[in-house]
C-alpha cells in the first residue's frame, strides 16, 4: 500500500470567524482525505469478511491494528490542519475566540491519545 501523506494547507485570514472560512483547513488535501478513507472502508469490509468466513484470529486482529493506524493516521492530519488552520487563525484573532480553539484542539488531542 502506497502511504499518501496529508500536509500542511492554506491559511484564511484571521479575521475570519469559523462561519466565514470559506473552507476547512484539510480542503486543499480534501482528495488525499478521501482516496485515505475509501481504502479504510475496503479495509473495514475486508475485516468483516474475514470473520465471516471464520479466518484465524490473529490475522484478523493483524488487520485490525492496520485499520486503527490508518484511521490514526487521517485523525492526525486532520488534527495538524485544524491546528496549522482555525487555531492560528483564532489565535491572530485572540480573545476568546483563541480560547475556544484552543481548547477544542486540546480536547481532540485527549481523545484521540486515549
Amino acid at each position: 500500500m502506497t502511504d499518501t501523506t496529508i500536509g500542511p494547507v492554506d491559511i484564511v485570514p484571521a479575521a475570519a470567524t469559523p462561519s466565514e472560512h470559506s473552507h476547512h483547513g484539510y480542503i486543499s488535501d480534501k482528495a488525499k482525505y478521501l482516496n485515505r478513507l475509501k481504502r479504510i472502508e475496503g479495509q473495514a469490509r475486508g475485516i468483516h469478511k474475514m470473520v465471516e468466513d471464520e479466518k484465524y484470529c490473529i490475522d484478523i486482529l493483524t488487520q485490525v491494528s492496520a485499520l486503527t493506524s490508518a484511521l490514526e493516521a487521517v485523525a492526525l492530519g486532520l488534527l495538524d490542519d485544524h491546528l496549522r488552520h482555525c487555531v492560528v487563525d483564532a489565535a491572530k484573532a485572540g480573545g476568546e475566540e483563541a480560547e475556544v480553539k484552543l481548547r477544542e484542539a486540546s480536547e481532540a488531542i485527549a481523545r484521540l491519545v486515549r
